[in-house]
């Protein structure tokens, strides 16, 4: 009687595991300040941003990629020339964020790793040409005196 017992707990346990594993696989949890893009086996990634919560998809058939939104830093240094010729060492931070409904735009065409490459690489080329329209001096002298130089950046 009691090893009947055992064995159907046993077997009623196994079955609760296996049911909780598939409920886990098929729930995604999206923090605050992140957002989700859908990729589907056969149709690809789904043009629809999925926001903070938790969301029901379809085991093995979805997967969610979880991006960050929120603002983040990066420093980007760069050696340049100045107007004037001279080498100029410069080190500019900027902070950015991705725009939430370009999400599948970005991962399809960019990747999860965007904020790694393209953040540093349009940072660097505007960079360099804002330095060059300076002179070396007038630089250290905005910068010294720690006033924001009056440029316009490019769009």
């Amino acid at each position: 009687m009691a090893a009947k017992m055992f064995e159907f707990i046993g077997k009623f346990g196994l079955a609760l595991a296996v049911a909780g594993g598939v409920v886990n696989s098929a729930l995604c949890s999206v923090d605050a300040g992140h957002r989700a893009v859908v990729f589907e086996r056969f149709h690809g990634v789904r043009d629809i941003v999925v926001g903070k919560g938790t969301h029901f998809l379809i085991p093995w058939l979805q997967k969610s990629m979880i991006f960050d939104c929120r603002s983040q830093p990066c420093n980007v240094p760069v050696i340049t020339g100045s107007k004037d010729l001279q080498n100029v060492n410069i080190t500019l931070r900027i902070i950015f964020r991705p725009v939430a409904s370009q999400l599948p735009h970005i991962f399809t065409s960019i990747g999860e790793d965007h904020h790694e490459r393209v953040p540093p690489s349009i940072t660097n080329k505007i960079l360099k040409s804002v330095v060059a329209r300076f002179e070396a001096g007038d630089l250290i002298t905005y910068l010294r005196a720690g006033q924001s130089m009056p440029l316009q950046l490019p769009r």
